[in-house]
Parts: structure tokens; C-alpha cells; sequence
């Protein structure tokens, strides 16, 4: 029987090379890179396995001139680079599918803090890599320079080759490479035949593309990756202008294209603010100017939208990084027909965050990913139960639903029980907010997977005591109540309860998130004091703001909604609430709260100043609801309970992420003998 999904496993032939199907995991940093190759080659080896016919590095770095610290990416600087990156082929092609490594020589964007020697640019300029602000500036390439880097860059891809990979990458993308940087012109401002026209500054692109086709075209697809737009109007590349005309000048030269938006807050937009398929208006025409196979990207986790991006002659192969770490096996469930089995992609870029923080990677809805090497965690398999014994979750909030699935799939009885009228916890509450409707999948896809399983029973409405924990019979009982936010403003920078936190008006997120809640609010002057420095008091701002009030957002961050910066999205929230009117004191502590006034306290300075208020909504701290286990630990001792655990936010609060992964972490456990000391595999240097 034909499936309407046919077309997304046809075969695809790339320059001499041929891809089993149109799935395509574009290159993605990983928080990996060259200092945990066994973590990195496993994790792509999972996506290999999981059906995506070409499977890519992060991008890599071919010579210590354009040394990325303190970012970890890929490395190639010589041929003792090569074994490492060998683990990635020997995993990918274990599963059929091909190898892809993203060469990378980044300019302007090298800081060079390990070696310490000049990054080179096509013109002296500070740099744009490491904080950005970075007290370091490039030296302008001379002639010998450019025959260098295109030299360097030529040797990289013969290591490539030997190391097994069937398509090299020739990157330039993301405002972050040399390649681009010539062809930018803010960037270059050069005379010679590399400066002034287009021509001419595309002549350094155009010649590492023939490098590379030279060197390993033989047996090598030599891709390119370029951002066509880079949402800067007249100042940037724009895929009306020279985006469009670079495609065209260079049409035929590469084996494939891998287009997309830059910078890379642009083209790994969250779903906040860009919903599936975003940068087709920017990318569609790529495919009318060249007949070589084109990728394209846009958070892709519909079957129905990668055919119809396919059809109407979009892109030939789908690209994602984010939906491939969401859901590892997708294409292997669209084959099957498993659509309802996808674990989709929620956009919040806590994956992004393994790079910008220098740890491996982490996903929200996937809490196997990272785990491949270190831990042996399959997103599909998981060990069987070990016995019959009957397990009791309290609690369906993020970890509480992900243990009892994962225990569900176990094949242990699990009894989960939720004292509220509908599952999820914070992430329902949270999913209403402004902008974070795709969080919900969290809940969605744990409930769809819960109802197939006839051992796992779910009851709405159920508070429970202790003593009727014990008196149900529960022999194992796990605790994911969750937890709930502060009031008096405690955290991590107030250790006192600010004055007048218990007047009228003065509220904590959860009162905001309450059903119903803004329609019953007067209209004024709403002071929100954010001590969290995610995304909660930015999209309570906006939340206020759109109801009619007139918001000030309080931090003492230098920036609001500080820690945003890591997934990527900091700017854009700035940028909303500064359109809705919102005032920010930034470095400011809330230190007093008036019946009709709060008082602010600059950080630094000491100076006050006084803010009228409506209302007052306090983003500090959360408390954990560990209540029940506390009182449930006499019957552990007294051997009326044989197990009981304590999980997510009710353990320690932290992102949604982390609740995901303590609840799939308890039901790994769970009659498992857990071994002494770290209880991972730790990647570690080789003395000789």
C-alpha cells in the first residue's frame, strides 16, 4: 500500500554519493565537540538509527587560527584529529546512512583564547565570537593568508575523506565564517580582488568550493551551506539581493545546498516567535536557480508540512537539527505510521544551551538526549522490570507523567494520581502564557503514550494525605509534587522578605497563571520584580501588557530576562516588550512595597527611586511541595513503604528539561542496582 509520506524516503542521489531518504539532521553543535568524541559519535549514531539518511557533525574547526573557545566544537587541525571524528562515521554508517562533517574556518567570529594567536578577517575588527565582547581584534588577511586558509581548509577535507565522511561541507552561514564575512559587506571593505563587487568578494567561497570538489570530489559530495537572508534589511544580505544573486553565480558549482537565515538566533528562532516552516519565504527560491539537491530548514515536525515543503518545490531533503534531538526515531515512525508516536519538538532551545554553556547537549521532550554514550539510554528501548512490584506516583507534572510512562513502558503497574482536574502541572499552566503553546506538547505526547498502556492508570482529581498513600496499600511510592513560587521575593539575590510582600495585590506567578486570573485584574501600573531571569517574568510582562496594564520589569541581571541569552531569544523578547511599552530597571532590587508605591534599590549604586503600583508580581524562588514525602518517610523506616523517592521540581525546582529527565532517570532506577560513585561513563584523557 502507498503511504502520502512515500516521497520522504525516495533515494536522492549528491554529486557522487546517494542519500536513503530526505531526511537530513543538518549540521548542529552539540556541547560535545572534540573533547567528548564517544558522546558526540553516539548521539549521532542514534539519528542514524533512527532513519535520517544523512546525519551531520557540528561545524569543525580546520586549523587553529579559528580556534572557537570556549565553545567545544568539532576539530581537524591535523591527522590526529581523525580517529576522534572516525567514531561519528563508524556510527552513522553502522545504520546506512551518510556521513556529513561541516568545515569551519570562522574569521571575525574566532577568538583564538586557547592558541593565542591572531584570528585573521578579511579587515582588523574586533571580534564577534566568545561574549562578543571580547577584548581581541582580527588581522586583516593578506594574499598569503588567503592562500593559506584555502590550503588549510583543502588538507581538512582530505582528512575528512580518510576519515570515512561522504559529504564535506564548504561553510557559509550564520554571519559566523571567513566565507561569509568576504561577501558581507560590512565586513569587507577590501580593494583588491577579493573587495568591491560581488564578483569579487564571492571569489574566496567560489575558490574553497573548487578546492574542496578538486581534492575529494572524487568520492566526496561537496556541499555548501549559506544563509541567503540575514534579516538586516540594506545592511545584511537579503535573499532579494545578494542572497539571491550568490545562489546564482555559484548555482552549479557545489553538490547540494544547505540554505537558511543567519545569524543563528534568526535560523534556531523558538517557537515564542517563528512557527513551523518560517524560512521558506526566505529560501524558496534557491531551487528555481540551480538543479542540485537542495535542504532547507524550518523546525519541521509535521509529516503533511516536510511532503508539502517537498511538492511545492521548496527543498529536496528536509533539514532539522532541533526535531531530530526532540525525536531521534521520527522518520522511522512516519514510515511506519506512527505519527502520533513523534515526539515533537517543543522550540524552546534548552538543546541550544548545551553549546552556549559549554555542557552536553539536553532536550526537553527527549530526556535520552546526551545519555547515548554516558549513560546507555535509548530513546526507544528501556530495560524491562525487574519485578512485579506496583509503583505509586504522586503528582502528573512534567516528571511525574515522563516516570510513570517510562515505568509504564517498563511493564511495571503504575497507579499516577494528580490532585488537580487535568494533567501536566506547571507546564500546563505555562503552555497558556503568551507565546509557549507548543510546550504542551510535553503533556500531550506523555498522556497519548500513557492511554496505550493498559498497566498504567491515570486518576484526575485524587489529592492525597499520607496516611491514605499507606492505607491505598502502595508499596513503592515516587513524589513529583512539583513546587510553587515564592511570595516575599526571596532568591538569589534578596535572602530577607521584601517589606509589604503580603499587601494587597502583591502576587506570585502562580496567582497570574491562575484560570481566569488577568480578566479579574484592575488596570494600572503592574511592577513585575524578576529574580528568576529566564522566561517567566519577560512573558508575564508581555502577558500584563497586552491586558492593558503598564508594566515596569525589575532585575538585578544587567539585561532582562538575562539567562534567555543561552537559548537564544533574549533579544527578541527585549524587543517585544520594549514595543508593548514596558519600562526595565535593570540592576535594580525590589527593597520596599507601599499600598500604592515600590520602592527600587540600584544594585551597584545604592541610589532608590520610587515606581507607583496597581499591583506587584514577584519572580524570585520556588518552594519544593515535599510535604508528602516528608510525612511518608516514618512509614519507609517503619517498613510499611519498601521504596520511596523523591523527583523533579518537589526535589530541587529547575527547567522543565530537568523535570523530564529526573522522572525518566527515577524509572531507569527503579529496581536497578545502582553503582558506586559517579553513575556515568566520564570521558577522560589517555596517558601515554
Amino acid at each position: 500500500m502507498t503511504s502520502p509520506f512515500d516521497i520522504l524516503f525516495e533515494p536522492l542521489r549528491i554529486g557522487p554519493v546517494t542519500a536513503p531518504n530526505r531526511f537530513y539532521q543538518v549540521p548542529h553543535c552539540n556541547g560535545f565537540g572534540y573533547r567528548m568524541p564517544h558522546g558526540m559519535a553516539a548521539m549521532r549514531g542514534m539519528k542514524a538509527e533512527g532513519g535520517w539518511g544523512v546525519v551531520c557533525t557540528e561545524e569543525t574547526e580546520i586549523h587553529h587560527t579559528s580556534d572557537l573557545s570556549p565553545y567545544f566544537e568539532g576539530r581537524l587541525w591535523s591527522d590526529e584529529d581523525i580517529p576522534a571524528l572516525q567514531l561519528m562515521v563508524e556510527s552513522v554508517h553502522r545504520h546506512g546512512a551518510l556521513a556529513g562533517i561541516e568545515l569551519s574556518y570562522n574569521g571575525i567570529d574566532a577568538v583564538n583564547l586557547y592558541s593565542r594567536v591572531p584570528p585573521l578577517a578579511p579587515r582588523s575588527m574586533g571580534t564577534l565570537g566568545g561574549s562578543g565582547y571580547e577584548p581581541v581584534q582580527t588581522r586583516r588577511m593578506d594574499k598569503e593568508d588567503i592562500r593559506n586558509v584555502r590550503r588549510w581548509h583543502r588538507q581538512a577535507a582530505l582528512r575528512a575523506k580518510r576519515a570515512g565522511f561522504d559529504i564535506v561541507y564548504c561553510y557559509a552561514g550564520h554571519g559566523m565564517t571567513a566565507a561569509m564575512q568576504f561577501i558581507v559587506r560590512r565586513y569587507n571593505d577590501r580593494t583588491d580582488e577579493y573587495g568591491g563587487s560581488l564578483e569579487n568578494r564571492v571569489r574566496f567561497l567560489r575558490e574553497l568550493i573548487e578546492d574542496t570538489k578538486e581534492a575529494v570530489g572524487d568520492r566526496c559530495a561537496v556541499a555548501v551551506r549559506f544563509a541567503v537572508d540575514e534579516l538586516l534589511g540594506e545592511d545584511g544580505i537579503t535573499h532579494q539581493g545578494e542572497g539571491h544573486d550568490v545562489i546564482a553565480m555559484l548555482a552549479e558549482l557545489p553538490d547540494l545546498w544547505d540554505v537558511n537565515v543567519s545569524g543563528w538566533s534568526n535560523d534556531s528562532a523558538t517557537s515564542r516567535f517563528e512557527k513551523e516552516g518560517y524560512q521558506e519565504k526566505y529560501i524558496s527560491f534557491v531551487k528555481q536557480l540551480t538543479r542540485k539537491p537542495v535542504v532547507g530548514v524550518g523546525r519541521y515536525t509535521s509529516p503533511e508540512a516536510m511532503v508539502s515543503a517537498i511538492k511545492r518545490g521548496v527543498m529536496d531533503f528536509i533539514g532539522a537539527a532541533r526535531p531530530s534531538i526532540a525525536d531521534p526515531f521520527l522518520p522511522t515512525k512516519i514510515k511506519e505510521g506512527r505519527i502520533e508516536d513523534i515526539r515533537e519538538c517543543i522550540g524552546c532551545n534548552i538543546c541550544v544551551t548545551g553549546d552556549t554553556r559549554y555542557v552536553p547537549i539536553r532536550c526537553t521532550q527527549n530526556p535520552t538526549m546526551g545519555e547515548e554514550w554516558r549513560r546507555g539510554w535509548h530513546p526507544e528501548i528501556i530495560a524491562p522490570k525487574k519485578s512485579e512490584g506496583e509503583i505509586m506516583v504522586i503528582g502528573a507534572g512534567p516528571a511525574g507523567l515522563e516516570c510513570a510512562r517510562a515505568l509504564g513502558q517498563r511493564g511495571y503497574r503504575v497507579s499516577l494520581l494528580e490532585a488537580r482536574r487535568e494533567a501536566g502541572g506547571r507546564v500546563l499552566r505555562e503552555s497558556a502564557l503568551p507565546g509557549l503553546n507548543e510546550w504542551r506538547r510535553v503533556i500531550d505526547w506523555r498522556l497519548t503514550q500513557i492511554q496505550k498502556m493498559k498497566n498504567v492508570s491515570l486518576y484526575l482529581s485524587s489529592p492525597m494525605t499520607a496516611e491514605e498513600i499507606v492505607e491505598a496499600g502502595a508499596q513503592h511510592v515516587i513524589v513529583a509534587t512539583g513546587a510553587a513560587w515564592r511570595r516575599d521575593g526571596v532568591g538569589r539575590t534578596l535572602w530577607k522578605p521584601i517589606p509589604g510582600f503580603n499587601l494587597e495585590n502583591v502576587f506570585s506567578p502562580d496567582d497570574l497563571m491562575q484560570a481566569g486570573a488577568i480578566g479579574k485584574l484592575a488596570i494600572g501600573d503592574y511592577v513585575i520584580y524578576d529574580d528568576d531571569h529566564y522566561y517567566i517574568g519577560g512573558v508575564l510582562a508581555e502577558l500584563l501588557a497586552t491586558n492593558g496594564c503598564k508594566v515596569s520589569l525589575v532585575t538585578p541581571a544587567p539585561m532582562v530576562s538575562y539567562w534567555s541569552q543561552f537559548t537564544l531569544e533574549q533579544e527578541r523578547i527585549q524587543v517585544r516588550l520594549m514595543k508593548l511599552g514596558v519600562a526595565f530597571y535593570t540592576q535594580h532590587v525590589v527593597s520596599e512595597i507601599g499600598k500604592d508605591f515600590v520602592k527600587l534599590s540600584n544594585i551597584i549604586s545604592g541610589g532608590e527611586i520610587e515606581l507607583p503600583r496597581k499591583g506587584v508580581t514577584l519572580v524570585s524562588d520556588r518552594l519544593p511541595n515535599d510535604a508528602i514525602h516528608s510525612a511518608l518517610k516514618p512509614a519507609l523506616e517503619t517498613g510499611k513503604l519498601q521504596s520511596l523517592r523523591l523527583i523533579g521540581d518537589a526535589e530541587a525546582p529547575n527547567i522543565i528539561a530537568q523535570a523530564v529527565f529526573a522522572g525518566h532517570l527515577a524509572a531507569r532506577e527503579f529496581d536497578e542496582q545502582q553503582p558506586e560513585g559517579t553513575p556515568f561513563k566520564v570521558e577522560r584523557l589517555k596517558i601515554l
